[in-house]
């Protein structure tokens, strides 16, 4: 009979990649838990485990093995927990820009925390790409074209940029492509889709980019056209509250959006094997499905 202590070793270490990781965890040394991983492979018959530096890496057979025990372990912790009368919380840790921290998943948070009560939030918002082999990071929704060789990658959703200003800077489809020579042109340095390209799309000649007010972030773009500062060009992604309370409009008559997929969640493939980062996808695909289905609507 296989001792549950391995099998329980062995779902510990393929979570968090690493023995050292693991006994830390379990508290006990190193060679102790080398010892159970040993004795499970006898008792499998097969090797589970392969060690790259100081981080370990699955088999084919340790992939199989661990989607075959992981329900059955995490939900025997689970009832071990409830029958001591204690809770304990795993802490996931998620890098977003500060624009799709703010402007997107921090409204919609509150749904995953209360569906996941075990599971605690680290939210990290900054622009630099994770260095998953040295940052304490399970999951990025990255900012990018979606290549990124070696890494687990899946599209959030796809987004529209469009042109869009306070209400009272003109109002809703009021104006023409053409007519946009007359306001300031507001944009996102690093945003996927610049004033030039739209207006290659419409067939235009780019305006004079003079009168233009630039920032290194697209929270900032999305506000300043709240402020009626000019006209910005966003995606509707990061300016959905505002479109929806009407606090930003798309004054243009005719003009087709650019659509393009620009938010991915990226992580490394071992990382899919945690059951909170699991959780975290299966969530906020849900999320962006809604989004994108209410995205789909007369207005979207």
């Amino acid at each position: 009979m296989t001792p549950f202590r391995a099998i329980a070793v062995f779902y510990h270490v393929a979570t968090l990649n690493s023995v050292m990781a693991a006994a830390d965890q379990l508290g006990v040394t190193a060679s102790a838990v080398s010892q159970q991983l040993r004795a499970l492979e006898a008792q499998v018959g097969t090797v589970l485990v392969t060690r790259q530096g100081r981080r370990i890496r699955l088999t084919e057979a340790g992939e199989r093995y661990f989607e075959l025990i992981s329900d059955q372990v995490e939900g025997l912790i689970r009832a071990t927990e409830t029958m001591r009368g204690t809770r304990t919380t795993a802490t996931l840790t998620i890098r977003a820009t500060p624009t799709v921290s703010t402007k997107w998943l921090l409204p919609r948070l509150p749904g995953f925390l209360d569906a996941n009560p075990s599971i605690d939030v680290r939210l990290d918002g900054t622009n630099e790409p994770t260095d998953f082999a040295r940052d304490p990071v399970d999951l990025e929704i990255r900012h990018g074209t979606g290549r990124w060789p070696g890494l687990h990658v899946l599209p959030l959703a796809e987004e529209s940029f469009v042109p869009v200003c306070a209400p009272r800077l003109a109002p809703p489809r009021s104006i023409g492509p053409e007519d946009l020579v007359n306001f300031r042109l507001i944009q996102s340095l690093k945003a996927q889709v610049q004033w030039p390209a739209w207006f290659a799309a419409q067939d235009l000649p780019t305006p004079n980019m003079a009168r233009r007010l630039s920032f290194d972030r697209s929270h900032m773009a999305v506000d300043a056209a709240v402020l009626g500062l000019g006209v910005a060009l966003e995606s509707t992604l990061m300016m959905e509250r505002e479109l929806a309370g009407g606090m930003l409009v798309q004054p243009l008559r005719d003009a087709p959006a650019i659509r393009i997929t620009t938010q991915w969640l990226v992580c490394p493939p071992a990382n899919l094997r945690r059951s909170r980062v699991r959780r975290f996808i299966d969530w906020i695909a849900a999320e962006a499905r809604s989004w994108q289905i209410s995205q789909s609507g007369p207005n979207g």
